[in-house]
């Protein structure tokens, strides 16, 4: 008599992560080592859609899925139809849940601190700070058990990393370092990972894009940093897709 055995497998879909301020820089770089690692990725933008769509063709040409949704960090009473989006493009993915979040959005204006204005004040700590802190209890129901979040903060939060006229930013990045240490205790009860990393001199497009406009401010950060270059948004990118792995 023959005899046949049939076998099932379930596939599980891929792992799913969403990145904020993906359009360029460290949120671009994060997204694609997430891409290379066989991670579908949800990216947003806020005031780059050219980046954006580029993100996502380099995000496609490794074989995920990708999509793009807007969204204005600064914004909180915006979160909860954000939410909805994202919950929508998981259905779409028959994805059950999201897998990370990276928290990588953001706005940089530098002025003295005699300078320092409450409407300067308040657009750095909401965007910095509120806006990531609002954003991740938003989406915190979609997150896995298990899961991880990655919140990118800043070396002007250090000391050697003091840099006059940025007073403000500073202090709203070194809240969400103190922010991400209460993540990573209360979410612990769900096995859910919180890390912050704090990248140092980076090429981004923070400052209305400093970097591309004044290249004269790079040749005095290379002098003192080790590798002899300012940091790319890859470099620091890798280091978040390992924290989200």
């Amino acid at each position: 008599m023959n005899t046949s055995t049939e076998t099932t497998s379930t596939i599980r879909p891929n792992r799913v992560a969403l990145v904020t301020g993906a359009s360029s820089g460290i949120g671009q770089g994060a997204a694609l080592a997430l891409a290379r690692q066989g991670t579908d990725v949800l990216i947003t933008y806020r005031g780059n859609p050219d980046g954006a769509q580029q993100t996502l063709l380099d995000i496609e040409a490794f074989g995920v899925r990708a999509a793009a949704l807007p969204l204005d960090i600064s914004r909180p009473e915006t979160f909860a139809d954000f939410a909805s989006e994202v919950t929508r493009m998981l259905s779409q993915w028959d994805a059950p849940h999201l897998d990370g979040l990276v928290n990588n959005a953001g706005a940089s204006t530098a002025a003295p601190f005699d300078q320092t204005d409450e409407a300067l004040f308040d657009a750095m700590v909401g965007t910095l700070f509120k806006g990531p802190y609002f954003l991740t209890k938003a989406l915190l129901p979609l997150l896995a058990d298990g899961g991880a979040i990655v919140n990118t903060t800043s070396s002007s939060t250090k000391a050697a990393g003091v840099t006059p006229g940025f007073s403000a930013y500073g202090s709203a990045k070194g809240a969400v370092v103190v922010w991400t240490r209460y993540l990573a205790k209360e979410l612990s009860v769900r096995g859910i990972r919180a890390n912050s990393v704090s990248p140092g001199p980076t090429r981004t497009r923070l400052g209305d894009d400093g970097f591309t406009k004044y290249p004269e401010l790079i040749a005095p950060l290379v002098e003192r940093t080790a590798l002899g270059r300012i940091g790319e948004g890859d470099d620091v990118g890798k280091v978040i897709a390992f924290l989200l792995s």
